[in-house]
């Protein structure tokens, strides 16, 4: 008989790895994961070539749709047999010759490919195809590409790779479905003319329920509940196996984050009072403001498995036995808070300097882009007068440029070149000035004539 230290490592573990891997079980979107399955399925069934998007704010379950689709597609040996997936990450991918010779090795031709020489992708793309092809149509192994962070292919040299798989995908040369997955709304506004025309316009949209905050509840419920041994069953039997060759394809790490709940088990005495603590939280006055705080914050689930995770990590036998409202609530405070805020605390002091002469340059001339020289001028007016910040060279300001730059809280404008000497680069704030002021506010040991500069309007 397990003792309750014993479970109650058991249930924190349980509950973080379902917070972080059970990707495959989809909540709601049935009509968009039907959608994509029925896409994905006829490619394979009936050899037709598709193109869509999925779109969707960050952190509302795209890739998770994908996932749960696939999970129930490739234990169907007809799907199995008849496709190849392919999976591209624009984060991972930056360029059409990584892409290319990803989708080589993941389609197992590598040996092919090495045997010839090409003059371009589009021949290299041409030839892949004409390989999975076996004299027919009919015959033709269908290939679906899954092309996580869209938006970032659409910035690749003339848009070579979605011009290609978009034009195979139209014209029918072989079975494909061009699947793209994005967080950017406008992201069809990105693609080219000549690789617009050929996009079947096909957008398949995820957007999250307004004024459903009872669904948000019973979402907290079903993430911390325990599932007792009938339901642990009825898991196992509805979870179909995987084939281990895609559960081990390095290339496609979205199988690999799957639920197993054949190794969990608890005592069904631990798994009802467990449950009825749940349930006790759920309807505490408290735990609904921070719940309501937090859907307010953001509607999306991934916001509240991150937080939920952090709150399931304080458990602990000895200090934190169970999760508790104070916990629940002090979290909830810190989760409420601006991340640009937090990370601009960190900054260092001639960091925040810097972005402090941003802000006053920006609300003088009326946000206008700015260069590193621009900033160095405004940054010395201050250091010049100040104890503090005197005697920093010019070289160890410009590292200190560089890394507000790294951190994104500027950004490069549009037309800018690469051609310009970097300290000329102009570049434009990203953050509000009430994020700055909270930042400043917020800051420990911070001198108070850089706390005065930052709140003065004369600058």
């Amino acid at each position: 008989m397990p003792s309750a230290s014993d479970e109650l490592l058991k249930t924190r573990q349980f509950l973080k790895t379902r917070l972080q891997y059970d990707v495959t079980n989809f909540r709601g979107y049935e009509k968009e994961w039907q959608h994509i399955r029925d896409l994905l399925f006829r490619t394979a069934e009936n050899g037709e070539s598709n193109s869509a998007l999925l779109l969707g704010s960050r952190g509302c379950g795209k890739t998770t749709l994908i996932t749960s689709v696939l999970s129930d597609l490739l234990p169907e040996e007809c799907f199995r047999k008849n496709t190849l997936i392919v999976y591209l990450n624009g984060l991972l991918h930056t360029d059409d010759r990584l892409a290319l010779k990803s989708a080589t090795a993941q389609m197992n031709l590598e040996n092919a490919v090495d045997g010839k020489v090409f003059g371009s992708f589009a021949e290299n793309l041409a030839f892949l195809l004409e390989c999975l092809k076996a004299g027919d149509r009919k015959k033709s192994k269908s290939v679906v590409f899954l092309l996580e962070e869209f938006d970032l292919f659409c910035s690749h040299h003339n848009q070579t790779l979605l011009y290609n798989l978009f034009d195979v995908a139209q014209s029918a040369q072989a079975p494909i479905c061009v699947l793209g997955i994005t967080a950017r709304l406008d992201v069809v506004e990105l693609l080219e003319k000549r690789v617009k025309s050929r996009f079947s316009h096909r957008q398949i949209f995820l957007l999250p329920e307004d004024n459903n905050f009872e669904g948000r509840i019973e979402l907290f419920k079903s993430l911390l509940k325990l599932p007792s041994e009938k339901e642990v069953k009825e898991l196992i039997k509805s979870n179909k196996p995987l084939p281990v060759e895609f559960v081990q394809n390095q290339e496609m790490p979205l199988l690999r984050r799957k639920m197993n709940y054949e190794n969990w088990s608890f005592s069904s005495k631990w798994v009802i009072n467990w449950n009825k603590h749940i349930d006790s939280l759920a309807s505490n006055t408290r735990v609904l403001s921070v719940m309501q705080n937090l859907y307010d914050y953001d509607i999306v689930e991934g916001t509240l498995k991150n937080y939920l995770f952090e709150v399931v990590s304080l458990l602990d036998p000895l200090e934190n036995p169970q999760i508790t409202v104070e916990n629940i609530q002090h979290l909830g405070q810190q989760f409420e808070g601006d991340d640009k805020v937090l990370l601009v605390c960190g900054l260092s002091v001639l960091e925040l300097c810097l972005v402090i002469a941003m802000k006053h340059h920006s609300e003088i001339y009326d946000r206008d882009p700015f260069n590193f020289e621009m900033i160095l001028t405004r940054y010395n007016k201050f250091a010049n007068s100040s104890t503090t910040m005197q005697g920093i060279e010019r070289s160890v300001v410009l590292k200190a440029y560089e890394h507000v730059k790294n951190l994104e809280l500027i950004a490069p404008i549009s037309h800018a070149t690469s051609k310009v000497q970097k300290e000329y680069q102009l570049h434009r704030l990203l953050l509000t000035y009430g994020q700055i002021s909270q930042a400043v506010l917020k800051s420990q040991n911070l001198p108070t004539e850089i706390c005065q500069w930052a709140q003065s309007s004369l600058v």
